[in-house]
């Protein structure tokens, strides 16, 4: 693999040879060019402060986005305010060499060119399945220097969705599975999005089609679909949901009716990050704990 044999030749050279200059490519052709590694990072979205964690290398996190509370230890550094709506002054202010960003919404380059302007390297990344997501943490491996705590993440995430898909293994149907991201005015995750690889990763079949990452549906399309499994989050993009089956007109959804409902953690599913393995292994233990 060109990533291994890349972490192995950094891992033997020289010292002065090794950190004379890093690059990688982010996910919109940019290339990232650091000095040395990097050591002040802040991030505008949430999963990068988890892989950071991940790999022990919480000591290079300078800020949060306000609404950044996992870990729990991420709190006590300062707030550079919101994921879309940064105050590029303060960060400017916390002297950091690496800037990170998550794609999603249109307007999540913009917060970047102010800091770009400053001369202080930036990256967008964006994460729709567990591949993106490795690829992802590598390259902070990279940027960061440590590629094989990167890589040593990598693997213990591999080995865990190893063991889950032990579980299905010989099972040809796989249960279909609705996701619901919000209601009402119900939106659901489509193929594009990270909720439907940890959906396939766990066993089930997305029976959105759209191959965007998030659907907009009408109620009659969902019960045309008549999910046997319904998978709903709570969050910020889902606050206080109510459950489906207290929601009339859902009775005549079969997994309404056979009691087939789940609530997840809107962290866990739908931020990419390493708890999206906690996801696949809790909706494969719901999908097959009685089959």
């Amino acid at each position: 693999m060109f990533l291994k044999s890349f972490f192995l030749l950094l891992a033997i050279l020289p010292c002065n040879l090794a950190f004379a200059e890093i690059s990688v490519i982010d996910d919109f052709g940019d290339e990232v060019v650091l000095k040395e590694p990097a050591k002040r990072i802040v991030a505008l979205y949430g999963s990068f402060n988890e892989i950071l964690f991940a790999m022990d290398l919480e000591d290079r996190i300078v800020a949060r986005t306000a609404g950044d509370d996992y870990p729990e230890q991420i709190v006590k550094l300062p707030s550079i305010g919101t994921h879309m709506r940064p105050n590029p002054e303060l960060i400017v202010a916390l002297n950091p060499d690496l800037v990170l960003q998550m794609a999603g919404r249109s307007q999540a380059k913009a917060p970047l060119e102010p800091l770009k302007v400053r001369g202080i390297p930036t990256a967008m990344f964006q994460v729709t399945s567990f591949d993106e997501l490795y690829s992802l943490i590598h390259r902070i491996g990279i940027l960061t220097a440590e590629p094989e705590r990167a890589e040593k993440l990598v693997q213990s995430m591999v080995m865990r969705l190893d063991k889950v898909k032990e579980k299905y293994t010989d099972i040809n149907d796989k249960p279909d599975v609705f996701f619901e991201i919000r209601y009402p005015n119900l939106l659901a995750a489509g193929k594009g999005s990270i909720v439907s690889d940890i959906i396939r990763k766990a066993g089930g079949t997305n029976c959105v089609k759209n191959n965007k990452k998030i659907v907009r549906m009408g109620e009659e399309e969902l019960l045309r679909l008549d999910p046997a499994n319904y998978v709903y989050q709570s969050g910020r993009m889902n606050q206080s949901p109510v459950s489906p089956t207290e929601r009339g007109h859902f009775k005549m959804i079969m997994a309404v009716r056979s009691g087939r409902i789940l609530k997840v953690d809107e962290s866990v599913f739908s931020r990419p990050g390493p708890r999206n393995v906690d996801a696949v292994e809790t909706l494969a233990d719901f999908l097959y704990s009685t089959n």
